[in-house]
């Protein structure tokens, strides 16, 4: 179940939901800003896609910074796999 979906647009600035979507937003975008920096806007893209698919597949959305974070280290995790099994292919590929 898309965790997402218990929170609905609200007309008060006080409901639990108000504060997760400008966390979910600043954790992303600072991850994505730091991929594009490092690997460039194409795996960066990627990885924007898998944080998504990680926030989809947890149960509840996260409450505070460091709950966004464990999101975030588990898709680095993933980059850092990929980034290596790539420079990896390269290196026998130009071998």
């Amino acid at each position: 179940m898309n965790p997402l979906g218990r929170c609905k647009p609200s007309k008060h600035p006080n409901s639990p939901c108000a504060d997760l979507m400008p966390m979910a937003e600043r954790e992303l975008s600072a991850f994505f800003n730091a991929v594009t920096h490092l690997f460039g806007s194409e795996q960066a893209e990627r990885s924007a896609e898998d944080w998504l698919h990680e926030l989809i597949e947890i149960d509840g959305l996260p409450a505070s910074a460091p709950e966004w974070r464990l999101i975030t280290a588990k898709v680095s995790t993933r980059l850092a796999s990929a980034v290596s099994a790539s420079s990896l292919s390269n290196e026998f590929t130009n071998a």
